[in-house]
């Protein structure tokens, strides 16, 4: 249970601790670094960021400062309902001369996981999906989404006023083009869309007779009452244990690469990137253990970073070293212009098209590529290997348990999915080096399942009913791994047709686990593989079957996928990748099978006239047998699942008490 908070003594009596502390921070300076506190999530050390004000607290100053955070929080004010902010935003328009505005659910960094503060999508729609985008126009609205929300999208925004588009079948691009009135001014905010995406909204602007125009400040911004502070959350050294590289020999491989392409320097943006290539980690962010920061990376190796000076954890200068110099963040759009006789690679997929435009205002001549990050990081070296194998280990044996306990509590009718994802967080918090989940859990069964991104909320918590599926996917930050696993459990007995549907998405979970293929293949080229199974039923999955993984970082990393989508990025030695084929019948039932794989030399391959790669499988979990077809798997097939449990009772059984290795020991019997 949480220590009670004592109440807040006044700023005179906060002011007079301060000083008697030695702290030289004034109540006000105090006051606004508070709020950036609650604009970033709690994580699992909530009250670390005392220490950026005041390394060594005493007890009575910590307690103060802890009763103000408490008092901040409660005033927030109440918000209006979801039609009065449209109908504030649309006011605000019109002040301003424009007949519309484009809101992407991204930030200044272009990711997928955004501060409250810059969640304008949410606030304004409602919509909670981590991909959207809403465009407002005078008359009309409409919300655009991918295939993992088309179910969610409409169950959380409101129809009649933002009308629902999946985004391939209608692109906003295409709705601004018909929709848009003839002279109309379309505004933008230039930090939250990259350049490639400026290029083709300004053209579906121009189609309609309209013109796009940028905005300075976010007329969100100018209407969003009690808006949260920008993130503060600590920014703290990534021990050389678990990164398995020093920062300095990072900075002067990439700053090498930079200056062999002809380039003096390149612009960072991707947080993860910047976090991987300084050997830091933050929490500005839900889930994602790295600081919200910019960095111009020079030729030289040294790096110019951006960073609010406030989130720098004690000793952390010493840490970065001195080819690293640290600025405010407020100064990274003069220092951009300031780089006006050099050439500058930024990659126009993910940098702000703010970045572009200052850049050409002072001179620089700009080179376009991908982030010089992306491919390194997305290569782990042995120690993260080694680290990932470890949290995985540790994650195997807590889903294990979860699993094990699963098996009693479901069939009983009074498990809830709230309560299901807490137990499951519960027994990953026993495990060592436990930090944070990865990502909200996915705790979906019978018709909620079907929502290939839902997220369990009160008002949609159900009880779990004998002859459902229940679906699970969830992950965890560990400090020497990031993990993602979903499983679908039977509870009760299931019908002949999702026992079908399980054992063909199993087929292309298989599949993808046993390919061998050559050097320089991309996941694109192994997509179809996940799918055959299906397609001979005429089913498919709307979502890819794979996306990179970060070591203690995202989630979901670039640059590489398993995706229709066409990818030109090959599949290299030490990339992690999820292997998630699945299938969803709406108003039903989801199911998706998810291990994590790494790419590994093929070494059974002896005589191969090619540089030959395979997977290898770092997820051990149990695989329902209870959905299993038999008839639908070949003998190949059949072997890979009775290995692959009779791995996972070797991995994790020794973390079971007796109870547990009894239930996995029949979790696991060969087919």
């Amino acid at each position: 249970m949480a220590a009670e908070i004592r109440a807040y003594d006044g700023d005179a009596a906060l002011a007079e601790k301060l000083t008697a502390a030695g702290i030289t921070l004034g109540v006000d300076a105090v006051r606004s670094l508070v709020a950036g506190v609650l604009g970033a999530p709690e994580g699992s050390q909530p009250d670390a960021w005392v220490e950026l004000i005041a390394p060594q607290a005493g007890e009575a100053l910590r307690e103060q400062l802890l009763a103000l955070k408490a008092t901040l929080a409660a005033e927030q004010p109440a918000s209006p309902s979801r039609a009065e902010r449209l109908s504030q935003l649309r006011e605000e328009l019109a002040r301003r001369g424009l007949d519309g505005f484009v809101v992407p659910r991204t930030d200044e960094h272009q990711g997928e996981y955004v501060p409250p503060r810059a969640d304008r999508l949410r606030w304004l729609t409602g919509f909670s999906g981590s991909a959207g985008t809403a465009v407002i126009l005078k008359d009309c609205a409409a919300i655009f989404v991918d295939g993992r929300y088309t179910l969610q999208v409409r169950s959380q925004v409101d129809t009649e006023a933002l009308e629902p588009h999946h985004l391939i079948d209608m692109p906003p691009t295409k709705w601004i083009a018909e929709s848009l009135p003839s002279g109309g001014k379309l505004g933008y905010d230039p930090w939250v869309h990259t350049e490639n995406s400026i290029v083709a909204l300004r053209k579906a602007a121009e189609r309609a007779g309209g013109s796009l125009v940028p905005q300075e400040v976010n007329p969100i911004d100018a209407v969003w009452e009690g808006q949260p502070a920008a993130p503060i959350a600590p920014i703290v050294p990534h021990s050389l244990d678990f990164a398995g590289k020093p920062a300095a020999e990072k900075r002067e491989e990439i700053g090498a690469a930079l200056r062999a392409a002809g380039c003096d320097a390149a612009v960072l943006t991707a947080p993860d990137s910047i976090a991987w290539l300084l050997n830091v980690r933050g929490g500005d962010v839900p889930r994602a253990p790295m600081p919200l920061s910019f960095a111009i990376v020079h030729g030289s190796g040294s790096v110019d970073w951006f960073v609010d000076p406030r989130k720098l954890a004690p000793g952390l200068g010493e840490h970065i070293g001195n080819g690293v110099s640290v600025a405010p963040a407020a100064a990274f759009p003069a220092a951009l212009e300031a780089l006006g006789d050099k050439t500058v690679r930024v990659d126009p997929t993910s940098a702000a098209a703010l970045v572009f435009d200052r850049l050409r205002d002072g001179g620089a001549t700009v080179a376009v590529g991908d982030d010089p990050c992306a491919l390194p990081k997305a290569c782990k070296n042995k120690v993260e290997i080694a680290g990932t194998r470890a949290a995985h280990k540790r994650d195997g044996i807590a889903l294990s348990k979860f699993l094990a306990w699963f098996a009693e509590a479901a069939p009983t009718g009074n498990l809830t999915e709230i309560a299901a994802a807490d137990r499951l967080a519960a027994f990953r918090d026993e495990g060592e080096n436990i930090r944070d989940l990865s990502f909200d859990t996915i705790s979906g069964s019978g018709p909620n399942g079907a929502i290939v991104h839902y997220k369990v909320e009160p008002e949609t918590d159900r009880k779990m009913e004998p002859g459902e599926l229940y679906l699970v996917d969830s992950g965890a930050q560990y400090l020497d791994g990031t993990t993602d696993v979903t499983r679908t459990v039977a509870i009760g007995t299931p019908s002949d047709e999702m026992r079908d549907r399980f054992t063909r998405v199993l087929k292309g979970h298989i599949a993808i686990a046993t390919a061998r293929f050559p050097e320089g293949t991309s996941g694109a080229q192994l997509d179809i593989l996940a799918r055959q199974a299906l397609w001979q039923a005429g089913l498919d999955f709307d979502h890819g079957t794979g996306h990179g993984v970060g070591s203690y970082l995202s989630v979901h990393e670039g640059p590489h996928r398993i995706s229709k989508a066409p990818s030109a990025v090959a599949l290299r030695e030490g990339m992690i990748v999820s292997n998630e084929p699945g299938y969803y019948k709406t108003g039903g039932y989801g199911i998706r099978i998810e291990n994590l794989v790494t790419v590994v030399p093929c070494t059974a391959l002896a005589a191969a006239e090619r540089n030959m790669f395979e997977f290898e499988t770092l997820t051990f979990a149990p695989i329902d047998r209870e959905l299993i077809e038999r008839s639908l798997l070949d003998a190949a097939e059949i072997d890979w699942l009775n290995d692959y449990h009779a791995k996972v009772f070797e991995m994790v059984s020794d973390g079971l008490d007796a109870a547990g290795r009894r239930w996995l020991e029949t979790a696991t019997t060969p087919l």
